[in-house]
């Protein structure tokens, strides 16, 4: 089965990057690839020419190969699905198990795969091997993790600690606060209400005393203008009787 299937990929597989056709074009010559390996090659060569039978092209428009895309397409589709059904992960691009590891490109490839040209000229490693190896690299790489993680950790319990004392102390500090403003709104109070009781006996003693001199003047007033009228009827009267009356008058 295995075997088919790789004959299968190799009429499937680009003779540039000796992957699986991606947006297969054909040319005159018959030739597929990929259209991006097929302009990475011209731009590089400098020159239009089929990179398997060197013939070359002046035209622009590359023709796709419909037919090959869609046999590629679902010859991918297949290959998933089978590599999904089985119980181990093997190659996205043969379907064969992934027993090496490309140190260059860092990812597990098959057999295969580490004779296509993509990486024919790579350094590989057994995929246990590989596989012990970067899992040392990263328990020698967690270590340090794992203590800046502890050491977060106590300092953030330590800032939780602070924020809850700093809130606590804002809620006493509030309750505080309001108290003292209530004492000294109530004194304010007691202090309003026992100067405006002052005042108002002082405005009463002074109201009394004003009266009283009032009163006082109202008499003396009246007494003074009786003395005038009097005083104004003796200088009406005859001149002998003025003259009788004067002395009197003028001891009033």
């Amino acid at each position: 089965m295995a075997s088919g299937s790789s004959l299968l990929e190799e009429e499937l597989s680009c003779p540039v990057c000796s992957e699986i056709f991606r947006d297969p074009v054909i040319l005159t010559c018959s030739h597929s690839l990929c259209k991006a390996c097929l302009q990475q090659y011209w731009d590089e060569k400098g020159s239009r020419e089929c990179p398997v039978c060197r013939r070359r092209f002046s035209k622009d428009f590359l023709p796709p190969n419909l037919a090959l895309r869609n046999t590629c397409d679902a010859f991918l589709k297949e290959r998933s699905q089978r590599a999904e059904a089985g119980s181990e992960v093997l190659c996205s691009l043969h379907s064969e198990k992934l027993k090496l590891f490309c140190l260059e490109d860092e990812t597990p490839i098959c057999v295969i795969c580490q004779t296509s040209r993509k990486h024919r000229s790579h350094e590989m490693q057994p995929v246990q091997e590989a596989s012990e190896d970067y899992k040392e690299k990263l328990r020698t790489a967690l270590a340090p993790l794992q203590k800046k993680l502890k050491a977060f950790n106590a300092v953030k319990l330590i800032c939780d600690q602070t924020a809850e004392h700093i809130k606590s102390q804002a809620k006493h500090t509030e309750r505080q606060i309001k108290m003292e403003f209530e004492k000294l709104q109530q004194f304010l109070k007691d202090e309003e209400a026992a100067r405006i009781t002052a005042l108002r006996k002082e405005e009463e003693q002074k109201s009394q005393m004003m009266k009283e001199k009032i009163e006082k003047m109202t008499e003396e007033i009246s007494s003074l203008s009786e003395q005038i009228r009097a005083i104004e009827q003796e200088l009406g009267a005859e001149d002998v009787s003025f003259l009788q009356s004067y002395k009197d008058t003028q001891i009033r």
